[in-house]
């Protein structure tokens, strides 16, 4: 892994996302040429942001086993993710004590393959290891509870 990346050298990446919110729950957000909306449950527009993370998180673990699986030689047709996440509400009414964001996750990753569970089990390690937002939940002490599975096609 590592291929191709100068260690010694930082490589700085910035991301820029810009939102409007007119006084209400939605807010709008552009990402380059993309329109995301967030809104809650009740207004219903768009998911949560609370959705848009746990969607971050699926989505990062898709592209981080596309790029480990590349550098491995690892084959596969396609994966499954499925994440659900436990928060306790109180915390984003104000309720001392009570952390606003998730407590636990707990997601399935489905891997349709006919490689050995060994190189499953290794590209599994890797991922987990380089994704960016899975290690964002683990340094903010989320409960991560992650099942690789093996699909053969």
């Amino acid at each position: 892994m590592g291929e191709g990346v100068d260690v010694s050298k930082t490589a700085i990446g910035i991301r820029r996302v810009s939102a409007r919110n007119q006084g209400s729950t939605r807010s709008v957000m552009m990402v380059r040429d993309h329109i995301l909306v967030t809104d809650e449950k009740e207004t219903n527009t768009g998911p949560t942001p609370l959705e848009m993370t746990l969607s971050s998180l699926l989505g990062c673990e898709g592209v981080i086993i596309n790029r480990c699986a590349e550098a491995m030689n690892f084959a596969y047709t396609a994966v499954e993710i499925d994440a659900d996440g436990e928060v306790d509400q109180r915390g984003s009414r104000g309720v001392q004590g009570v952390r606003p964001y998730f407590t636990k996750v707990d997601m399935r990753i489905r891997v349709h393959t006919q490689e050995t569970q060994d190189r499953l089990d290794r590209l599994a390690r890797n991922v987990e290891y380089r994704c960016p937002v899975m290690n964002l939940f683990r340094s903010a002490d989320v409960e991560l509870n992650v099942r690789w599975e093996q699909v053969v096609p």
